[in-house]
């Protein structure tokens, strides 16, 4: 949960007070550690491809993004004209002029601020776009269902555009108020991987979470699909530059049983997702015994901390793609390895946070930084939905942050949509200004818009598919219409001949986003013609009956 600050674990010798979001560097993983791929030769620009509608894999249930922090400030101060624009973009549907108004999510995460905000510069994070209001006050634990403004505002527009079908509360940290320190981050307490929350306060926060919840129910019709209440766990969260908790895995059990309590006395359908864990290692790997091995931990009932058998609790577990992205080689052994315990363990995976993360990335597969284009950051996002989908076989994917300020040189490694105060990027959050999409929005867009809850992922063969040119195949539940979504990474133009078994579209439109174009749309006369995907480029075709 990071966004242009979040948690930026940069593998720099120092973090310096510039960069005020350096927030975990404890653990240390997704090095290539002998696994860095070889170069690949470009490709000769054709591709026979072959989709087969009666292979399925798992349903997609959401594509989504998360509302911290800046969502909250634009919401509740800037002009209505921006912050309009910026809800249209994320959850509009619409394709007016051979080109999609938005990206239509069909996911929206709703960070349960811990109240830092409410304490302002007392709450020790000195970036206060950093900071998170709490519906709890800090002072003496009232609730005030004013707050979080901005946040509500978003939310209204996500129901009102209809495409969003999958709200998800989470929480980085409990409310200040119930905290062993006064704090929203883990400043002082020992031992560092224990939770900040009071001993005494979990069955507080789960009636809090349960009273939030029933808020959105009663007075924006919205019924939460999920609460997630401790985000990444793993990390110990003793840095300043926003909110966090460490819990150990026989502390989430204890409060995933007070939630599951909660929800079932407040007459709540909200599930309880867990465990957003840092990195998908955490999910499988017994390396640490307190905070790691979740699947096993979760969902065997021989161990301790079994809650798979609570009402409230599905089986599914969530886990960020973050540390374990760097080269190809090391984004499939990872995420094969994670399939298979989950589907040992009879769950479903759902990856709830990615942004560009860190900078352990292939030399031979990312340019870097310094000489990345947008673009560049983007077809590397799409490498990464790919091979969650394909090898993890996620049944929900979602993006870090969906509006940032482009500070600090990160152009849009972290956010979908930038945002620029009337002072510019380091002026008043407070104060209007204007917004611009990134491509990372638009690559996106070139999933969540077209394939939608309910689709299946389906096999798709291609004669000469590379780590360069690859592709996800999709199909609706109804059978009338098929997605392929296909990522060129070459500098090369591709000819795609797609044979659908069984299938025989009357009409094949593709929406192409690359430098020059974003999402744009197109018509491919007939089902024998090639369809041309451009270099550089991310491009959904959609066959329709």
């Amino acid at each position: 949960m990071f966004t242009g600050m979040k948690k930026i674990i940069f593998v720099l010798a120092i973090c310096t007070s510039v960069l005020a979001a350096c927030a975990r560097v404890e653990p240390t993983i997704g090095k290539s550690k002998g696994t860095e791929p070889e170069p690949e030769p470009e490709p000769d620009g054709t591709e026979e491809v072959k989709i087969d509608i009666n292979t399925a894999f798992q349903t997609i249930e959401s594509f989504s993004a998360s509302d911290c922090w800046l969502p909250n400030y634009i919401g509740t101060y800037w002009d209505e004209p921006v912050k309009a624009e910026i809800a249209k973009l994320l959850f509009s549907g619409e394709i007016k002029n051979r080109k999609p108004d938005g990206i239509g999510l069909s996911g929206w995460r709703f960070n349960l601020g811990g109240g830092t905000a409410n304490q302002g510069a007392a709450s020790g994070i000195d970036d206060e776009s950093r900071r998170a209001e709490s519906f709890m006050d800090p002072s003496d634990g009232s609730l005030d269902w004013t707050k979080q403004a901005g946040q509500q505002y978003f939310l209204r527009k996500a129901k009102e555009y209809g495409m969003t079908e999958q709200f998800v509360m989470f929480s980085n940290t409990p409310p200040v108020y119930l905290t062993k320190n006064g704090l929203g981050y883990n400043k002082g307490n020992n031992p560092t991987w224990r939770a900040n929350l009071k001993s005494d306060c979990y069955d507080d926060f789960a009636g809090y979470i349960a009273a939030a919840l029933n808020h959105f129910k009663t007075s924006l019709g919205i019924e939460f699909s999920f609460v997630s209440p401790a985000n990444e766990p793993q990390y110990n969260w003793t840095d300043s530059s926003q909110e966090g908790s460490p819990y150990a895995n026989d502390e989430i059990a204890t409060l995933v049983r007070e939630i599951d309590r909660a929800i079932t006395d407040a007459g709540l359908s909200t599930q309880i997702l867990i465990s957003e864990a840092a990195s998908w290692k955490y999910l499988y790997s017994d390396e640490d015994t307190y905070r790691w091995n979740q699947i096993s931990d979760f969902f065997s009932s021989s161990s301790t901390n079994y809650i798979g058998d609570l009402a409230n609790v599905p089986n599914i577990i969530g886990g960020h793609s973050y540390g374990t992205d760097g080269n190809w080689n090391t984004m499939v052994e990872t995420r094969r390895t994670v399939a298979q315990a989950a589907q040992a363990a009879g769950l479903r995976l759902y990856q709830t946070e990615w942004s560009m993360l860190g900078d352990g990335y292939s030399a031979s597969e990312f340019v870097g930084y310094d000489n990345a284009t947008e673009m560049d950051i983007a077809l590397y996002m799409s490498k990464v939905i790919h091979c969650d989908l394909t090898y993890a076989g996620v049944s929900s994917w979602s993006y870090w942050t969906a509006v940032d300020l482009e500070r600090w040189d990160h152009k849009n490694r972290f956010l979908l949509i930038k945002a620029v105060p009337s002072g510019g990027v380091y002026g008043d959050i407070k104060s209007s200004g204007t917004c611009q999409a990134a491509k990372t929005l638009w690559v996106l867009g070139n999933y969540s818009r077209f394939v939608r809850p309910g689709y299946s992922r389906i096999k798709i063969e291609m004669d000469k598919g590379s780590q360069k040119f690859f592709g996800n195949a999709f199909a609706a539940p109804d059978g009338n219409t098929v997605v392929a979504v296909y990522t060129n990474l070459s500098g090369e133009e591709y000819d795609v001949r797609a044979a659908i078994a069984g299938f025989n579209p009357s009409e094949i439109k593709t929406y192409t986003t690359n430098s020059d174009m974003d999402l744009e749309e197109g018509s491919v006369g007939g089902r024998n013609i090639p369809i041309k995907i451009k270099p550089n480029s991310v491009v959904t075709v959609v066959y329709k009956k």
